[in-house]
């Protein structure tokens, strides 16, 4: 059996066998037939059912007259996300503030978990930030082509026709490079972030593990914005009207 939080324990032993066959019907085997749900899955999953649970909850409390805490913390998350928006993606920038926040919000919550005792990072594994990376990739290149129609595929094709047959084959792996960038650069920065902790938890469990912790923290938050500018930046570019 490997080894595996307490939440994803619980998983596999009421869905596990449902899970294998659902797998299997589809011809995929599992590495461990009897556990077959993953930290990565079940932690992805934990952050959902916060992330939703937090959502309901704010809409429950909606109020003018007394917002609840709740709803200062949605209000102020909303308003951050709007600015950023306005700021780097300019007019039309509304229609991908849900998308916006509900990346920021999982990313972050997503690198917070591994600071919680038993539970792990889900961004510390390197399939979920290609998971988020590739839905990026694909969002901000259908926006760029319902913004621009067919002609914003001449992006990739340079102002020459004679230039074409280059500049195609450059700005495809361009565009791919992106989606590795945002991947290697989330999940090297949490793996090794859970790792020094860890590790030095092991060692001395008290004092000087708190520094690492903090450092893990502001690490934790800082690849969470980044990720987001550059979602928000990728939308700027391919919604932009001058290619």
């Amino acid at each position: 059996m490997p080894t595996q939080t307490l939440f994803t324990q619980f998983l596999n032993q009421h869905f596990g066998a449902f899970t294998t066959s659902f797998l299997q019907a589809l011809h995929v085997q599992p590495k461990h037939p009897a556990y077959p749900i993953t930290d990565a899955f079940s932690m992805e999953l934990l952050v959902f059912l916060v992330l939703v649970a937090y959502f309901i909850l704010v809409r429950m409390t909606l109020s003018v007259e007394k917002p609840a805490g709740v709803q200062h913390l949605a209000e102020i998350t909303h308003e951050f996300v709007s600015e950023q928006g306005s700021q780097i993606i300019g007019h039309g920038s509304e229609r991908f503030t849900s998308y916006l926040t509900a990346l920021g919000l999982f990313i972050l919550l997503a690198n917070l978990m591994g600071i919680i005792p038993g539970l792990k990072s889900p961004t510390a594994y390197a399939v979920v930030p290609l998971g988020f990376a590739l839905v990026t990739f694909f969002y901000y290149h259908y926006h760029g082509i319902r913004e621009n129609g067919w002609a914003y595929v001449k992006q990739f094709l340079g102002p020459v026709w004679w230039l074409y047959p280059l500049l195609l084959p450059i700005e495809i792996i361009s565009h791919l490079a992106r989606v590795l960038s945002l991947t290697v650069r989330l999940y090297a920065n949490m793996f090794a972030g859970d790792l020094v902790t860890l590790a030095f938890f092991s060692l001395v469990p008290v004092g000087i593990p708190l520094i690492f912790l903090g450092l893990h923290l502001g690490v934790a938050v800082v690849q969470a914005y980044v990720f987001f500018l550059l979602a928000a930046i990728y939308l700027s570019l391919a919604t932009a009207h001058d290619h």
